[in-house]
């Protein structure tokens, strides 16, 4: 719907999500706080080899998805690496600031880590990536879960200090702040691949949205470069989400899959979802409108 010739309708929030810790199992909200560094909450605190490997999620260490994690305290803007609980795979409860919770984790997962807080942006660092880590062509397949035959990401589209560094600076996701993904999108591919198990949380957005009927399966495609506003918050839609190893990934009742990536290859070349930075921060909830203001 229009309105005005410059305001359009693409949408409602259905579901809001913020990972405390990344690469683990997270927690659902009704509302959030949304700034430059995302939603207040979202993946602020996780694993670092390190050995050498410095921050590290689940392309490294798979069984990370395994453990789930929620707060015990709020997130503020402040405090933005609150308190939280995480629940091993074998049902053990721990929390971030247990003196043994990095051990626990790293027998949970069969890997040597650390666990850390949201560190300051001037700690190049404890954020700078081992250039190692990055390999060449068969990594890159390996992390993307590409075959021989099928297009790499252009990695070009990523912001540039994420060559020399894990994450952007004072963050723990991977590229953007935001991810945002349709209801339209999971069906499009459920309906492609019908054995497959297409799960919300196979994809790890902090927004699910539902399109009007009518809007094609990968609607939010349309809105990369797009202005959107949703409640009190304005996002810039950066580009589609070039998809990773982590989408085929079998945790809790989830199978390994890896025909699910092969369908996102078929229909959108690997993408699924958009990823999006914050122009104006504020709350936005459930049910709100999701408005493309430059439509």
């Amino acid at each position: 719907m229009s309105l005005g010739g410059c305001i359009m309708n693409v949408g409602t929030i259905k579901s809001i999500f913020r990972y405390p810790v990344k690469s683990m199992g997270g927690e659902q909200v009704d509302s959030a706080y949304v700034d430059a560094t995302g939603v207040l909450g979202d993946r602020v605190w996780t694993a670092r080899d390190d050995s050498g490997g410095g921050i590290s999620g689940a392309k490294r260490f798979p069984l990370l998805m395994h453990c789930d994690a929620q707060f015990v305290e709020e997130p503020t803007v402040e405090q933005r690496s609150a308190r939280a609980m995480i629940t091993l795979p074998d049902g053990g409860v721990l929390h971030t600031d247990d003196a043994d919770a990095a051990a626990r984790i790293s027998t949970a997962i069969g890997a040597d880590i650390s666990l850390w807080p949201i560190v300051p942006v001037d700690q190049l660092d404890h954020y700078r990536r081992d250039p190692s880590t990055l390999g060449g062509e068969d990594a890159l397949r390996a992390i993307f879960a590409r075959l021989p035959d099928e297009p790499l990401p252009d990695l070009s589209v990523f912001p540039a200090e994420i060559i020399e560094f894990e994450s952007p600076l004072g963050t723990y996701f991977d590229a953007f702040p935001l991810l945002m993904m349709t209801q339209s999108a999971l069906d499009m591919v459920q309906a492609r691949n019908a054995d497959a198990q297409i799960d919300v949380r196979r994809f790890r957005p902090n927004f699910l949205i539902e399109t009007p009927d009518g809007e094609p399966g990968h609607a939010e495609a349309a809105w990369a470069g797009k202005t959107l506003q949703i409640g009190g918050v304005v996002i810039k839609v950066e580009i589609t989400c070039p998809r990773c190893v982590m989408i085929t990934h079998g945790f809790k009742d989830l199978v390994k899959d890896p025909g699910i990536m092969r369908t996102v290859v078929q229909e959108t070349g690997g993408d699924l979802g958009v990823n999006a930075t914050v122009i104006q921060p504020g709350e936005l909830r459930l049910g709100d409108e999701v408005r493309v203001l430059d439509a």
